[in-house]
């Protein structure tokens, strides 16, 4: 039997048949994949400018600093799950229990900080190793007893939900003081001083990273991206990034001689690095190449010698430790779990924010950058409407129907790209 070597690099091109490497030539060729369904993060880019602009003329106070470090600590929780919900949907599966696994995960951390008073630490680490043996157990229902993942998480959901109101003694409010905790996604900020730096070292690191990457597709001899557009991708950075940092350093607080409100949130630092590191594993390692190949064509992985079962089980146990990431932030910013901690709306908009940002609900197309923007685009819907008054069935509506546009988009998309050869 034939080896299948899986990578994600583009086979070499004699020279006379590189594309120009200019930046015209740049947007051609982008312009015709997205014609032939590759669109990406594209609707979701499109559509945050959109609605931002749209409640910013509305409501003038939406793009106030205050309103703007509260769209960040707002929707942190669900991006953090939907990071790993993107891992689950690369491969094709479902995740229903992750909202009611966070609230579960949360529990066990504020159960074991105000009922036990252990440290912090111990109380992050069990809530963590709490994700990663509901990921565990899940995982194996799924690929080993051959349960549909809708069915086994959908017992989740139910069930998860059971033990939640165990741990907080049927319906108690366990409140959370820990400085630590709550300094995650309530009262950390980092100075604005620091929030510069950052910003600074995460230019650099970003033009660094491109710039190896053109050079070593360069010495490969493969068609690397033009000196231009890494110019433009950087410039376009350091220009939002700058802003943002800008923004979130002026003065939040009503009262700044009691207590001052200003730079990023931590929460936003702590996303930002597992964003990095996840997309790391997903772009840069041979494990994530495996997962988008499991993902594309299961029979074939599995002739190419990856182990399917176990990238399978590996997947949900990222979706539940992201999920108890998720309900650690859900706790600092409530500063307390309860019995409705995951639940409400949470899962459906973590699901939301992969794939309205541009993961396929049908495996195989999805990077952690699209939970971010996906994320980022429920937040501004949440916050935008709230700031306009309008009912929750209003809300609900609308929200629906960006989810159905954004699955309409993908299976569009599908479609043109198998159309055109591409699939």
């Amino acid at each position: 039997m034939s080896n299948i070597v899986v990578t994600s690099e583009q086979p070499p091109v004699d020279a006379g048949q590189r594309p120009p490497a200019g930046l015209a030539a740049y947007a051609r060729n982008y312009g015709a994949r997205v014609r032939g369904g590759d669109m990406g993060a594209l609707p979701a880019l499109l559509g945050l400018v959109v609605l931002c602009v749209g409640f910013g003329i509305a409501r003038p106070v939406f793009f106030s600093a205050t309103n703007f470090a509260n769209l960040f600590t707002q929707g942190a929780a669900v991006v953090a799950i939907a990071m790993g919900l993107v891992f689950v949907l690369l491969l094709g599966e479902i995740d229903l229990s992750a909202g009611f696994a966070s609230g579960v995960c949360g529990a066990v951390l504020a159960v074991l900080l105000t009922e036990h008073h252990l440290p912090w630490y111990v109380a992050v680490l069990a809530a963590l190793v709490t994700g990663v043996v509901i990921g565990t157990i899940i995982g194996l229902l799924v690929a080993k007893v051959g349960i549909p993942s809708f069915v086994v998480t959908l017992a989740g959901f139910l069930a998860f939900q059971g033990v939640l109101l165990l741990l907080v003694n049927n319906g108690t409010n366990i409140s959370v003081t820990d400085p630590t905790i709550k300094a995650i996604d309530s009262d950390g900020q980092l100075p604005p001083a620091v929030s510069w730096v950052l910003l600074i070292l995460t230019v650099v690191a970003f033009a660094a990273v491109r710039l190896t990457r053109r050079a070593g597709r360069i010495k490969r001899g493969l068609v690397a991206e033009p000196l231009s557009v890494i110019i433009l991708r950087v410039g376009a950075l350091a220009v939002i990034g700058g802003v943002a940092v800008y923004v979130l350093n002026l003065e939040r607080s009503r009262n700044p001689a009691v207590v001052s409100l200003r730079g990023v949130p931590l929460v936003v630092l702590i996303l930002a690095v597992i964003a990095v590191l996840w997309t790391f594993v997903l772009s840069r390692t041979a494990y994530g190449r495996h997962i988008y190949a499991v993902g594309g064509n299961r029979e074939a992985a599995r002739r190419a010698g990856i182990n399917v079962d176990r990238i399978r089980i590996s997947v949900f146990v990222i979706g539940s430790t992201m999920a108890a990431v998720g309900g650690i932030i859900a706790v600092s910013r409530a500063n307390s779990v309860d019995p409705n901690t995951g639940g409400s709306n949470v899962l459906l908009y973590a699901v939301g924010a992969a794939v309205i940002g541009g993961t396929s609900l049908f495996g195989g197309k999805g990077r952690v950058i699209d939970a971010v923007l996906g994320g980022a685009l429920m937040a501004v819907i949440e916050n935008g409407m709230g700031l306009m008054g309008v009912s929750a069935g209003i809300k609900y509506a609308f929200t629906g129907a960006v989810l159905l546009l954004a699955a309409g988009v993908d299976a569009l998309s599908r479609r043109r790209a198998a159309a055109a050869g591409l699939r």
